[in-house]
């Protein structure tokens, strides 16, 4: 979600530079400013400014809203968010502590487990991060007898250490020139 508000009062700043202002913001928000992925859930008010009859443009605005918006949006401490998945696994009933200390090692939070004949049915939510590879995983630690299926659940902040070296690789990507290939 993104809403830009206009709020300049008495043409401090022309009406024709505001478009100019809000693309900066928006491009900021595409461009990640934390660790690289896009920014959602902004409202962006616009209450004051100044302006050079001779010396203003369009591309001054949006590269200053831009520079702005980075500035503003890193002091107020912002969270990078990561999807969070629904995870059925079919085990047999010998298996079931080997995976669900898997599923504890990739970050996922047991939500409950019911049999269904002779197999266990482990309910869990799993970071999609932490999915990579799931399936070989399951077949190696119960011989190819376990089964899952995934679905998005919802959006969950990343806890503190991964967000640290998320920035920390974002920003080192960035001295090198190299955010772009994200």
């Amino acid at each position: 979600m993104f809403d830009f508000v206009d709020a300049i009062v008495g043409g401090v700043i022309p009406g024709k530079f505001i478009p100019a202002i809000e693309k900066g913001v928006r491009s900021s928000m595409v461009d990640g400013v934390v660790a690289g992925y896009p920014v959602v859930g902004v409202r962006c008010t616009v209450f004051d400014g100044s302006f050079h009859t001779v010396d203003s443009s369009e591309n001054s605005f949006r590269m200053a809203a831009a520079i702005g918006f980075r500035k503003i949006f890193k002091d107020a401490k912002p969270v990078v968010l990561e999807p969070i998945y629904d995870l059925e696994v079919r085990v047999p009933e010998e298996f079931m502590g080997d995976v669900m200390g898997e599923l504890s090692s990739r970050r996922g939070k047991i939500s409950g487990m019911d049999r269904e004949g002779r197999f266990q049915l482990i309910r869990a939510k799993v970071p999609l991060a932490e999915l990579h590879k799931y399936s070989s995983t399951l077949r190696s630690l119960t011989g190819g007898r376990g089964f899952h299926r995934q679905g998005f659940s919802h959006y969950e902040e990343v806890p503190g250490d991964i967000q640290v070296k998320l920035t920390t690789a974002y920003e080192e990507r960035r001295a090198k020139g190299g955010a772009e290939d994200e």
